[in-house]
């Protein structure tokens, strides 16, 4: 059976980076604990906050791979106490979110029960680029194939 794509376009390439993302976000898990916010607190900035009352930081693990914030928890059981009831678990969980190229991980921190990752997006220069058209009959491998960069804010502050 043939998977239909979005990306299956001979226009779009270069996009299969997208299609695995959405794979990514299609596989994360649809539980909701622990609860989350995301936040805008910039032009730039992001915050997560989830929360993850009984966790201390040594149960927490904050990890960036492949485009993807991983937030692992992990408590250990406590076998010296005898519970009448227990009805805070100590469970674990991962959580995971799709970061967009770019997006940089600044800080964590764990203050009452709260767990907060920062995010920044840092801007990006648009630039413009102008590829050179080698001749086909000259043989100059220094011409070919190379393209000069311009930035477009330099460009415009010349006109």
């Amino acid at each position: 059976m043939t998977r239909l794509s979005l990306f299956d376009s001979p226009l779009l390439l270069g996009f299969d980076h997208f299609e695995r993302a959405l794979d990514r976000i299609s596989r994360a898990s649809s539980d909701g604990y622990p609860p989350y916010n995301i936040e805008q607190t910039d032009d730039n900035k992001l915050k997560i906050t989830l929360a993850v009352a009984g966790f201390s930081t040594d149960d927490l693990h904050v990890s960036v791979e492949d485009n993807q914030l991983i937030i692992h928890g992990k408590q250990e059981d406590d076998e010296t106490h005898t519970y009448h009831h227990r009805g805070i678990a100590a469970r674990q969980f991962q959580r995971s979110f799709v970061l967009a190229e770019g997006i940089e991980v600044t800080s964590a921190s764990l203050d009452n029960g709260l767990l907060h990752i920062d995010l920044f997006r840092p801007e990006k220069k648009s630039q413009s680029r102008t590829i050179d058209i080698a001749n086909g009959t000259t043989d100059d491998a220094s011409t070919k194939g190379e393209a000069s960069v311009i930035d477009v804010n330099q460009k415009r502050e010349a006109s």
